[in-house]
């Protein structure tokens, strides 16, 4: 009996796990059909008057994946008291404070890594910056002096940062 060689049980693997599924390795997932194919699925899914919904799946040039969604009805959202907002949105509201979270999901952890940007300003500055960043949940504190973006906050930045987009 011949021993099979690495690439021959990959492709008898392969062709069992095709069996088992039923989609050929290496075909995609079919294209969706429409252009709002998204947005339809949305209002197949709820009532009128609406719903506003975002979602995404990113991986971070540091190798973390994540993958989040969230849908609020429209109702409950012209019905909130849109001040409440003012904070968390103010924090974001200046150009060092997204420097620094652009910086952090592209790897950047430390206080140290922050400083050493020559645009983040003095170390004073830079954790005034830091601070309001974490009181508003944009970033949490990970041990001494290493900061992250909460997994469930990565795709509602990149939703703000495209929703401002021209």
């Amino acid at each position: 009996m011949t021993e099979e060689t690495l690439a021959e049980r990959v492709a008898r693997l392969e062709e069992r796990v095709t069996a088992l599924e039923g989609t050929p390795p290496g075909a995609g997932r079919p294209e969706p059909a429409g252009t709002f194919w998204a947005l339809d699925a949305l209002k197949e899914r709820v009532a009128e008057p609406g719903a506003v919904l975002f979602t995404g799946s990113v991986t971070l040039p540091s190798g973390e994946h994540y993958e989040w969604q969230q849908g609020h009805p429209t109702g409950d959202l012209l019905a909130d008291d849109w001040s409440q907002n003012a904070e968390t949105l103010s924090a974001l509201a200046h150009p060092v404070r997204l420097l620094l979270l652009r910086e952090i999901l592209q790897g950047a952890r430390t206080a140290a890594e922050l400083a050493a940007h020559e645009s983040l300003g003095t170390t004073g500055q830079l954790y005034h910056h830091l601070r309001q960043l974490v009181a508003a949940g944009w970033l949490r504190t990970t041990g001494r002096g290493r900061y992250s973006v909460p997994g469930e906050r990565v795709v509602p930045i990149l939703t703000v940062l495209a929703a401002t987009r021209r």
